[in-house]
């Protein structure tokens, strides 16, 4: 054990056992992701073909039905799992023979058949390969991105079953070791760099970690900030992610996979703002486009550390490092405020109501104005040490 010394843990070891205990009497509400097998990928996309053959056949204009992936009317709200895609959910329509879907409907079928060969082959692709295989037809990333996510919703298969590889933008640091699924050896414990997350979580092999917690970074400058000043030394044994922002689903996945394997306490430091408190329900709960892989994406133990608007009173953070919310901050925390979720976190709901009241903002970098090294010498510390988590 470290300098702080061996209390440090002990709020956090509490919530632990606590957390076990819970997700012990969730196991019955979660659902484990069943292996798809790569024969049944290709008679689900050989289904979908023998539909637009049919059509053809009947001289009919082929259509495709997709889930509405949009709607929060096509979802529900499960405590033990998160944001899930109701079974009954609209549908969305993509005629053949309509000038304002028939683009859609082809880049559709064009990654359908590049998903078919990678599947037989049992090769790997990325959504960049992709793209670049028709950029003419697909006219951006962005396109093929969210096609490759359209047709995992519609054929019910995990993205990553489909043989489509992501970029991870995501890092990872800290007390983890694990191999990839080629055999590569990763070791996390570098206290200067950071790794990056892994494409293929669904390969990552032989987890070695005596970490205590995880704990997610919004922003990729807190981050590198935590890194310079030794944090995961200093509070040993730890791992610290962060996916720069917005997460990608690697990093999500990354996530899930260290609450699936590790069961240890997993926090959330954030913005206190509105978009930083979004981005943690993403973690937490999950959104409502990716709401199809709710069981394999969402972490509901995820615990809010910081920045909570709270703190922001109790340390008394200087009010010219504070910013006013700008309107659509407002309309954003609004929008957080009605989100399904939020009766069953009351400790949540009590600090965005502060941040309402109050009507002011703050970057974690805020905490540097009580002193340079605040937020790693201070903050953290009696935050893990007290339990300051809600």
């Amino acid at each position: 054990m470290n300098s702080y010394g061996a209390d440090l843990f002990s709020g956090v070891d509490r919530l632990r056992a606590q957390l076990v205990n819970n997700a012990e009497l969730m196991a019955d509400c979660q659902h484990a992701e069943v292996e798809v097998s790569p024969k049944e990928i290709l008679n689900h996309i050989e289904n979908v073909i023998l539909g637009i053959v049919t059509s053809l056949s009947n001289n009919e204009a082929p259509v495709l039905s997709l889930p509405n992936r949009s709607s929060w009317a096509n979802i529900s709200f499960d405590s033990a799992i998160g944001l899930q895609m109701s079974s009954g959910s609209s549908i969305t329509t993509i005629r053949s023979d309509c000038p304002s879907s028939a683009t859609k409907f082809a880049q559709i079928l064009k990654v359908l058949s590049v998903v078919y060969r990678l599947v037989q082959s049992n090769s790997y692709a990325t959504k960049r390969d992709i793209y670049y295989n028709d950029t003419q037809l697909f006219g951006s990333q962005t396109t093929v991105d969210r096609i490759v996510d359209d047709i995992s919703c519609m054929l019910k298969i995990p993205r990553r079953s489909l043989h489509v590889l992501a970029t991870s933008k995501g890092l990872i640091s800290g007390d983890l070791c694990y191999l990839e699924e080629d055999g590569t050896r990763i070791d996390c414990h570098s206290s200067s760099n950071a790794v990056a997350v892994s494409s293929n979580i669904g390969g990552i092999r032989n987890i070695v970690s005596s970490a205590k917690f995880v704990m997610i970074v919004e922003k990729d400058a807190t981050f590198q900030r935590l890194l310079d000043d030794n944090f995961c030394t200093k509070l040993s044994p730890c791992i610290i992610i962060t996916g720069k922002g917005m997460p990608d689903v690697n990093s999500r996945l990354m996530v899930r996979k260290l609450w699936d394997t590790l069961h240890i306490p997993i926090f959330a430091l954030v913005d206190a703002d509105p978009h930083g408190i979004e981005i943690m329900c993403i973690y937490k709960y999950g959104s409502v486009a990716m709401s199809f892989e709710a069981h394999s994406l969402t972490v509901p133990s995820v615990m809010w550390l910081g920045l909570l608007p709270s703190d922001l009173q109790r340390l008394r953070v200087p009010d010219d490092a504070l910013t006013p919310l700008s309107k659509r901050d407002e309309s954003k925390l609004n929008s957080l405020l009605k989100r399904p979720y939020l009766t069953s976190q009351p400790g949540w709901q009590k600090e965005m109501e502060l941040m309402q009241q109050t009507k002011v903002k703050a970057e974690i970098q805020s905490l540097a104005a009580i002193s340079p090294d605040f937020l790693t010498s201070t903050y953290l510390p009696n935050k893990l040490r007290y339990g300051g988590w809600v």
